[in-house]
């Protein structure tokens, strides 16, 4: 019961939506396929930190959510910022229900247990965001956050045995979000994955321990389209 991570899969299966037109996303999809397919097992879980589908529409990711529960395992999956398909929680289960999906399960203010550990997240914000209700949304999901941890301390969690994901990265070497990492710990959180940032960002990524958390880039091309093993 193994547990794996990452991020930003951006799938476009039924749109012409390619990432090969970056730099080191050459047949992406396949190379995801392959190491997952060598990796994750049928009782292990992945978290999918969000920006998991290019569709506009849900009709337009249901494809690339398809795609996700045929492989192995049980995946977590949160929202990104280019996940505009996304709709409530109860809706995305619906849909799950009505098109077999079996091994989906939403982030959104709550948490799972996964054998000795919790896992909780939310997709964070981003620490550059200057527009006129930047400062609401980030209390919003610095709030979601905080709901998240809380629904992981009532399955019995602790700061050692909770997991926290982010999309968005709390910190990076030239910036922080301050609003999310004093959730982070007030909680005493020791462990924070997030995505979202691409290739020459890589260098920006915080990977290492500050302020006693634990941090690490989990973003897809970061990883080589090789789920990340957080826990065995």
């Amino acid at each position: 019961m193994s547990i794996y991570a990452i991020g930003d899969t951006h799938l476009s299966l039924s749109l012409d939506k390619p990432m090969t037109v970056f730099p080191g996303w050459d047949d992406y999809v396949n190379r995801l396929r392959e190491n997952w397919l060598k990796l994750v097992g049928e009782d292990d879980t992945v978290v999918i930190a969000g920006d998991i589908s290019w569709g506009l529409k849900v009709e337009q990711a249901i494809e690339d959510l398809a795609f996700l529960d045929s492989l192995p395992g049980e995946k977590l999956i949160m929202k990104g910022n280019h996940d505009y398909w996304w709709q409530t929680k109860k809706k995305l289960e619906t849909l799950f229900e009505e098109n077999g999906f079996k091994t989906l399960k939403v982030f959104f203010n709550n948490a799972y247990r996964v054998g000795d550990h919790v896992l909780c997240g939310s997709r964070g914000w981003f620490f550059d965001d200057d527009g006129a209700d930047a400062k609401k949304v980030l209390n919003r999901e610095a709030g979601r956050l905080r709901l998240s941890i809380e629904a992981a301390l009532e399955k019995g969690g602790t700061g050692e045995s909770i997991i926290s994901f982010l999309h968005y990265p709390p910190i990076t070497a030239e910036q922080k979000c301050d609003e999310i990492l004093d959730v982070l710990k007030e909680y005493g959180i020791r462990r924070c994955y997030y995505a979202h940032l691409h290739g020459a960002s890589h260098r920006n990524a915080v990977i290492g321990t500050v302020d006693g958390i634990k941090f690490d880039l989990i973003s897809a091309d970061y990883l080589r389209f090789i789920p990340r093993l957080i826990e065995k």
